[in-house]
């Protein structure tokens, strides 16, 4: 298993470097499970549908008391390069296609199930409170739908990452807004941009507004700022905070997710340090110099893994190096794991890193 992640993750940057330098690496994975399979993983628990339909109900009341949007509505972007573009919607988008972990829950989360035309490339399962909705949509057997595929669908919006937005993929951001039909990337994919907390904030308002669902929107947003403003609140007194990497080994090579990463802000915003804020990646020497009080280690289980030996396996790189033993982290067991889907474009599963982050930062403090 750690062979066929450790392929599976090279592959992933591999391929994603090819098409552009700063693509996710999760999104062009290998050894994928079928899209059957995919789908049968993501069906909902039989006594989930009842609970699911009394929440879409109470969700519909809610809305109607709530902000509401005006069109036309004006919302700003980026086109592949990573340049600035405005894109107007006249009414919500009717037949959207979402591709990618964050695109999807996103779409779900708000209650937009209805408005997906198609859905395609998860790596993990949707969470279970979002199954029942993920199982009414047309989930593609392509992993990362063709110009031809989406062509047939006919979408008046597609909803992805940055890199998927090429020839060789879904297609050109300018060729579709010519078309009439909108796009909108997750901003933390945006070619050389920081990846920042706020980024992954504005989109989901963004879609809260772009498809009338404001409060929706908000109240995701603000769930995930009150676990940082508890944090902060809980560690006030707190005189030394902890020194952090997050880090993720790939064979020889280990990426360091720094300052610039959205993994990085989430440490910094609550509260603590990171031991080497710029580089990208790091060696062994660096860690030894670096002696972080806390390693968060990234991992990534792709659909047809199991995730606990996914998980198991890249701790035990950093965990198990004898040449490692005199880390303070580890003499200490403050090694932690964190999914790279929650510090990576997390979307929706912004507040699920923001948690694993403070707990691991905080361990003796109660931020329940």
């Amino acid at each position: 298993m750690k062979n066929r992640y450790l392929s599976t993750r090279i592959m992933a940057i591999m391929m994603a470097a090819a098409m552009v330098v700063s693509a996710a690496p999760a999104a062009f994975a290998a050894e994928r499970a079928d899209s059957e399979t995919i789908k049968e993983d993501n069906q909902p628990a039989a006594d989930a549908d009842a609970d699911a339909q009394d929440s879409a109900d109470a969700d519909k009341t809610a809305d109607a008391e709530g902000t509401k949007t005006e069109y036309p509505l004006t919302i700003t972007t980026y086109d592949y390069d990573g340049n600035e573009i405005e894109t107007t919607y006249e009414k919500a988008p009717e037949k959207v296609l979402a591709v990618y972990q964050g695109s999807i829950e996103t779409m779900l989360a708000l209650g937009l199930e209805d408005r997906l035309v198609a859905t395609a490339g998860l790596d993990n399962e949707v969470p279970d409170e979002l199954k029942d909705a993920f199982s009414k949509t047309n989930y593609l057997d392509e992993f990362t739908p063709s110009l031809e595929t989406v062509t047939m669908l006919e979408p008046d919006m597609i909803l992805s990452w940055s890199s998927l937005f090429s020839d060789k993929n879904l297609g050109n951001v300018t060729d579709w807004i010519d078309k009439g039909c909108n796009t909108y990337y997750n901003t933390n994919t945006r070619p050389d941009g920081d990846r920042t907390l706020e980024n992954e904030f504005t989109d989901i308002l963004n879609l809260g507004k772009i498809f009338d669902v404001q409060d929706k929107a908000q109240a995701i947003v603000d769930d995930a700022k009150a676990v940082i403003d508890k944090t902060l609140t809980a560690t006030a007194d707190v005189e030394e905070k902890p020194s952090v990497m997050v880090l993720e080994p790939l064979g020889e090579d280990i990426t360091n997710y720094g300052a610039k990463s959205l993994g990085g802000d989430m440490v910094t915003q609550l509260g603590a340090t990171l031991a080497n804020p710029d580089a990208s990646t790091v060696g062994k020497e660096d860690i030894i110099a670096a002696n972080p009080d806390v390693i968060f280690v990234v991992y990534m289980p792709y659909a047809g893994d199991d995730p606990e030996t996914v998980k198991n396996d890249q701790l035990a790189v950093i965990q198990d190096d004898e040449a490692l033993q005199s880390l303070d982290a580890v003499k200490n067991g403050r090694v932690y794991p964190i999914m790279l889907s929650e510090m990576y474009a997390s979307a929706t599963r912004t507040q699920d890193g923001i948690e694993t982050f403070a707990k691991g930062l905080y361990p003796d403090v109660n931020l329940d």
